[in-house]
């Protein structure tokens, strides 16, 4: 099995969803990011993202454009986020790391060699924002280095679509609950419940949900029906008021998330 389907598995095990987390790496530089994973490790996080800077996430709310303009100014390269990532596999060897970016930064200088890279480092997997499931063919060389591509379903991939959206996905299926940018609004928990329901039928992968989930009680609700909450800006937010001093108030926030999950199955049994 892989790091992912074992995270997943062992969560499912537990009787709760799995907490997956988003920071953006280099951020508030590269070298504060080693001890902000950490945080997020011993807080209770079961998957990490991390997010690759770039100019123009145009997928992302204010926080994490933030988060990618001060790592940016940091001098945060992509070989930086590499190295992030070599060293926290040598520190977490059994911790699923997922890279998160968009195109410009996972295909050069072509994507056989990126991939190459991430496989090198430890990664587990990429999420790839601005490549539709009909380009699928350029995240193919990701999938021949071991690497799980994980697709996003939206509120508006409709039942003609999905089987496109779902065609050589793997690790997990990233449901994003909302039609917009991420941090600033969050969807009706039944609207979450009917569209996991509807992509547990169509596909035996874990459902992740996220965008917008920022409280224990926001991410138990979710985590009462999905496979996975994840929860990014509302931590990308903590690293752009604490700086380096980041990791303890990312800690405890981890902490209150993940005993939210963990109870979350419990109440609704």
């Amino acid at each position: 099995m892989s790091r992912l389907s074992t995270a997943f598995a062992r969560a499912r095990d537990a009787g709760r969803a799995a907490l997956v987390t988003f920071v953006t790496a280099g951020d508030p530089a590269p070298g504060d990011s080693a001890a902000i994973l950490d945080a997020l490790v011993v807080g209770g996080a079961d998957v990490i993202e991390l997010g690759m800077p770039f100019t123009d996430p145009m997928a992302d709310g204010p926080a994490i454009q933030a988060a990618n303009l001060r790592s940016l100014a940091a001098g945060t390269r992509t070989a930086d986020v590499f190295a992030i990532a070599t060293a926290f596999r040598a520190r977490h060897p059994a911790v699923p790391l997922v890279l998160m970016g968009y195109a410009n930064t996972m295909t050069r200088p072509n994507p056989e060699a990126f991939a190459g890279k991430a496989a090198a480092a430890g990664v587990d997997g990429i999420i790839c924002v601005d490549i539709p499931p009909e380009e699928a063919d350029t995240l193919a060389p990701f999938g021949d280095y071991g690497l799980d591509v994980i697709r996003l379903a939206t509120p508006t991939t409709d039942a003609a679509r999905l089987p496109a959206v779902l065609d050589g996905a793997s690790g997990f299926v990233y449901y994003v609950s909302v039609a917009g940018i991420t941090g600033l609004q969050q969807a009706a928990q039944a609207s979450i419940e009917d569209a996991v329901a509807k992509l547990k039928a169509a596909t035996d992968l874990p459902i992740a949900v996220g965008f917008g989930v920022r409280t224990p009680e926001q991410a138990a609700a979710i985590g009462a029906v999905a496979d996975g909450v994840v929860v990014g800006s509302a931590i990308v937010e903590l690293v752009g008021k604490h700086g380096a001093d980041a990791p303890a108030a990312v800690r405890t926030y981890i902490q209150s998330l993940s005993a939210a999950l963990g109870a979350a199955r419990k109440e609704v049994a």
